[in-house]
């Protein structure tokens, strides 16, 4: 019997594009039990919803498979690397270089829940308890980098950590870091010595946060690890960007 379908299900044209990251098995592994479709549908429906693992519905595969593949998946960076080629070919229909020159930084603090609450820190700028996500974009807004840290550490501190993360993403192609002024100073200039200018200008990583806040999952640090929300950023960003790119590819398609 077929399962009702979600909103949040990835569609065939979708599919076709992220399938080959996502298959991590070997040619003579045994056959799988569950579709990996259904897998990466109810890893969606996860992160959309914002729902416990537990409480993943009946129709989808069960959680435990669910959670052990996102874990595998999430180890080999198979949505970083989805990511980094859908920002790329974005770029290059939008008649841009592959690779940004430029890039936006800014922080955003997720308040803590009992399954992070042991590294949280205090933000007290927001007079929040919780994870700090350090996030560097493209101009276009789609994703590039990202620390998670406690809360209590500021923006300067990890701003040298940030552009390291910035240009191992692109090649050392990135010259310009448009920042508030959490990252002013010299020391954080002195941080950002790879290559980087820091400029004041951020509104468009502030359309990137707000493009996140369509996701419960990522609303709050529901998670034990920070690698963990790291990488559900990154499937957040995969999600977003595998429509845009099969939206923009459907204009195209038609115009010729």
């Amino acid at each position: 019997m077929k399962r009702k379908a979600y909103p949040s299900d990835v569609t065939d044209e979708e599919w076709s594009l992220v399938a080959p990251y996502l298959t991590l098995m070997r040619e003579d592994a045994p056959q799988r039990e569950y579709p990996l479709r259904e897998v990466f549908n109810a890893l969606r429906w996860i992160v959309r919803t914002g729902a416990p693992w537990r409480m993943l519905p009946h129709d989808f595969p069960p959680w435990e498979v669910v959670y052990a593949k996102t874990q595998r998946w999430l180890k080999a960076g198979v949505f970083q690397a989805l990511v980094h080629d859908l920002r790329a070919l974005l770029r290059t229909l939008e008649g841009r270089e592959p690779d940004p020159s430029a890039v936006v930084l800014d922080s955003r603090t997720l308040p803590a829940t009992p399954e992070s609450g042991h590294r949280a820190g205090y933000d007290g700028a927001k007079r929040r308890r919780g994870s700090k996500v350090h996030m560097a974009v493209d101009t276009l807004g789609h994703l590039l980098a990202l620390v998670v840290t406690p809360a209590d550490v500021g923006d300067r501190e990890e701003v040298g950590r940030l552009a390291r993360e910035v240009q191992e993403a692109t090649g050392e192609r990135v010259e310009v870091a448009f920042v508030d002024q959490g990252y002013t100073g010299e020391r954080a200039a002195e941080a950002a010595r790879r290559g980087l200018v820091l400029l004041p200008r951020r509104w468009v990583v502030e359309r990137s946060f707000a493009w996140l806040t369509r996701f419960r999952r990522l609303v709050r640090d529901y998670e034990r690890l920070p690698e963990t929300v790291a990488g559900l950023h990154f499937l957040a960003f995969a999600m977003l960007l595998l429509k845009r790119f099969v939206d923009l590819l459907g204009k195209v398609i038609n115009m010729l």
